[in-house]
């Protein structure tokens, strides 16, 4: 397999899209955040300190998608259509599952921007919570499916 962010030189270069039609792509990621069970019950009750941890986290995720070709060197910059962040309270393992979904029209994926998200989404949960749990886990960051583009669809088994 041919990476394709390397010139034949060896340099790095942002891969040139512009020859690809636009078409409709979508990427979902995941991830998870482990917890003490009394930091999972602040959370779910909406009484940390900081105030609504999901609810910012998710304000997070979906500015972090937008941001990501200012993070990740060799993004393109995308017109993203939708970004949808959604969280999973998870009782029995201590744990927010988190879940990205961005969509774009475009010429070129949006995986990165799925898997920034969901970084950033379980980062602000950190960040809202260390004050009462600082051996948190973050985990599971991954891509779970993607469609369209010439690659066609992929989804996690």
């Amino acid at each position: 397999m041919k990476l394709t962010h390397f010139d034949k030189q060896g340099k790095a270069r942002m891969v040139d899209v512009s020859g690809k039609a636009p078409t409709l792509r979508e990427a979902v990621a995941g991830g998870s955040i482990t917890m003490k069970p009394e930091t999972l019950r602040l959370v779910k009750n909406g009484k940390m300190a900081k105030g609504d941890v999901l609810g910012i986290a998710r304000v997070a995720g979906i500015m972090a998608a937008k941001k990501t070709p200012e993070l990740v060197p060799l993004c393109h910059t995308l017109n993203i259509t939708s970004v949808n962040i959604d969280f999973e309270i998870d009782e029995t393992q201590n744990r927010i599952g988190i879940k990205a979904t961005v969509k774009v029209g475009g010429q070129t994926g949006v995986e990165m921007e799925a898997l920034t998200a969901t970084t950033v989404a379980a980062l602000t949960i950190y960040d809202m919570c260390k004050a009462v749990d600082k051996g948190m886990v973050i985990s599971d960051i991954m891509l779970l499916e993607k469609r369209g583009g010439k690659s066609g669809k992929y989804k996690r088994q």
